[in-house]
């Protein structure tokens, strides 16, 4: 796995989208590319990209950057302060190649803290301070940098610089050799703090108001205690990450895009199920409806969601939702897990009196578990891959409305239906999900009521 330094990456990865309208959300995707530091052999068999999933939202208070996420402390136009996580995928597998036999694990993590944006006619800054949330390299890092957007058109270019710096247990946890794991070729090392400037070009293409495609590159010096380190061979690094997003909104002529009747639309849903045994495509989406032959457990949850854009035929919803796995029969006790998703819903009218008669939708977003669940851990243990607690969502749902059945006023907007909730690490191609390749399936029944139409 390519584990370029963060420095130009987190750069690379910046998406033209922490100043959109509050309220603004996207989804979307990208190939990371890089150069490894670490010693490689010429028959190494190392993976060459990494599909990095993006979910994107400008609130009030929350945002989600693909990467990183956090809390609005202040925010206006020009200036943010935040309270931010962000993932480091910089690790070391001792597995790698037999150089690194020997040798303990460094493992990804996220760091946490604050961060300090900066925007105006003379470009854009940002600072930021943050320290290991996970107790893994237990270090801090700091880093400042700088770009100008060029715009042009539906094109933009937006040159940027940085510097970052990592303190001497950063430093130490990822290019030190520890008494313990020294050998002849291999002698102990102890780097202490280290020093990174980067520097490269960030390019988008809006190919429509809603949709951009993006291109960016970058290339970070290594600072010489690092590249003195006997587990490194390069002395300078590059980093690439290419893909799309679509934007539920129009940020480049911001419009109204919810209707006045339903500008105050949420809704809530409860739903419970059983494992399938199916995968949500190919096999659930077919009618196979049976019972996982991994593990008897079921599911329920409430699920809140926020209407950001409607339309005659296709809404886009924001979604949370809190589900509780019962899972103790089968030995791993009962416990929770939550998903951030969108849904796209459309609907089916009748022919005749043009009335509403059933809804569709899909989602996507993200889901985090407080355990891995046990078919999970089973279907990965038979093919001696790993599990994840954070995986890709999905979700499929089909419902029918209750108004039609129903003459009472409380079911005017209300459904039911069924809904497939799915968890996956998107074919093992994630590095992000953890290099899952494979996840679990339930089938469930729901109710689901919208509230606040016309509020």
């Amino acid at each position: 796995m390519l584990a370029y330094p963060a420095y130009a990456q987190y750069e690379v990865a910046e998406i033209p989208f922490f100043n959109t309208p509050k309220g603004t959300a996207a989804l979307g995707g990208g190939l990371r590319l890089g150069q490894d530091l670490y010693i490689a052999t010429d028959n190494e068999d190392q993976r060459q990209y990494d599909l990095v999933p993006l979910y994107l939202y400008n609130g009030k208070y929350l945002f989600f950057r693909g990467t990183a996420g956090g809390i609005h402390l202040f925010s206006r136009d020009n200036i943010e302060l935040n309270v931010m996580g962000r993932y480091r995928f910089t690790k070391l597998d001792p597995d790698r190649n037999a150089f690194f036999e020997g040798m303990e694990t460094r493992k990804q993590t996220v760091d946490g803290g604050v961060e300090l944006r900066l925007r105006g006619r003379w470009g854009e800054a940002n600072a930021n301070y943050l320290t290991d949330t996970l107790n893994r390299h237990k270090g801090q890092s700091a880093e400042v940098s700088y770009r100008y957007t060029f715009d042009r058109g539906r094109f933009s270019f937006s040159p940027f610089i940085t510097w970052a710096w990592n303190d001497n247990k950063l430093t130490n946890y990822y290019y030190g050799v520890t008494e313990a794991e020294a050998r002849p070729d291999r002698p102990e090392y102890t780097p202490g703090d280290s020093q990174w400037l980067g520097f490269g070009m960030n390019s988008t293409w809006w190919v429509s108001d809603r949709i951009q495609f993006f291109a960016n590159l970058g290339f970070t010096g290594v600072d010489t205690v690092v590249s003195d380190s006997p587990l490194v061979e390069e002395d300078s690094t590059s980093a690439f990450f290419a893909g799309g997003t679509y934007i539920f909104g129009n940020v480049r002529r911001p419009e109204s895009f919810i209707s006045t009747e339903r500008a105050g639309e949420w809704s809530w849903r409860v739903n419970y199920g059983y494992q399938a045994d199916g995968n949500i495509v190919g096999e659930i989406d077919h009618g196979d409806f049976s019972k996982s032959g991994f593990a008897d457990t079921n599911i329920g949850g409430i699920t809140f969601g926020k209407l950001l854009t409607d339309g005659p035929r296709v809404d886009f919803t924001g979604k949370l939702a809190l589900f509780r796995h019962f899972e103790e029969d089968e030995g791993n006790g009962n416990f929770w897990s939550y998903a951030l998703y969108m849904m796209a819903t459309g609907r089916g009218y009748s022919p005749w009196s043009k009335e509403e008669v059933f809804r569709y939708g899909f989602g996507f977003g993200m889901s985090y578990a407080d355990k891995v669940p046990i078919t999970e851990q089973r279907k990965q243990a038979s093919k001696g891959n790993n599990t994840s607690r954070f995986l890709n969502y999905l979700e499929l749902q089909l419902d029918f409305p209750l108004g039609r059945l129903f003459k009472a006023r409380s079911m005017k907007d209300c459904y039911a239906g069924l809904t497939v909730v799915h968890r996956s690490g998107i074919f093992g191609t994630s590095d992000l999900l953890g290099d899952v390749a494979g996840g679990a399936d339930w089938i469930t029944a729901h109710f689901e009521c919208a509230m606040g139409r016309g509020s």
